[in-house]
């Protein structure tokens, strides 16, 4: 069933028709979609069973969106044009080390004499912005 819904996502962006704001957002959004196919059978059947094609998602997408939609919102209204209801986490995270990580031994969590923990890497929902 997987493989089966990544197929058809494939083939309807080949014969893809949209607006130039569809189109803008037209491979972040498929390529979300597909990983999201990888993720969760239930979701790649919803697509494979859906009559609707993936330029008629793009079209809902830019629906109303104006000069600009965040990539969060894009992917949320894709989801819930192949299964209502549906919604999406996602977690960002910030690694305060960065690419020094590479050369250097990594640091976890400690405690110090205070009893404060010390971290490099920072965790956030993008749920808590809203």
């Amino acid at each position: 069933m997987i493989q089966t819904a990544i197929e058809k996502l494939n083939t309807e962006n080949q014969k893809f028709k949209g607006d130039s704001r569809a189109s803008a957002m037209r491979s972040a959004v498929l390529a979300v979609l597909i990983n999201f196919c990888e993720q969760d059978k239930e979701f790649a059947q919803a697509i494979v069973q859906n009559d609707k094609t993936f330029s008629d998602c793009m079209k809902a997408v830019a629906k109303n969106c104006g000069s600009h939609i965040s990539d969060l919102d894009a992917y949320k209204k894709a989801v819930r044009f192949y299964f209502p209801g549906a919604d999406i986490k996602c977690t960002m995270t910030i690694d305060l080390i960065g690419a020094a990580a590479d050369n250097e031994p990594r640091i976890t969590m400690t405690s110090n004499s205070c009893g404060k923990e010390n971290k490099s890497v920072l965790e956030m929902s993008l749920d808590d912005l809203f």
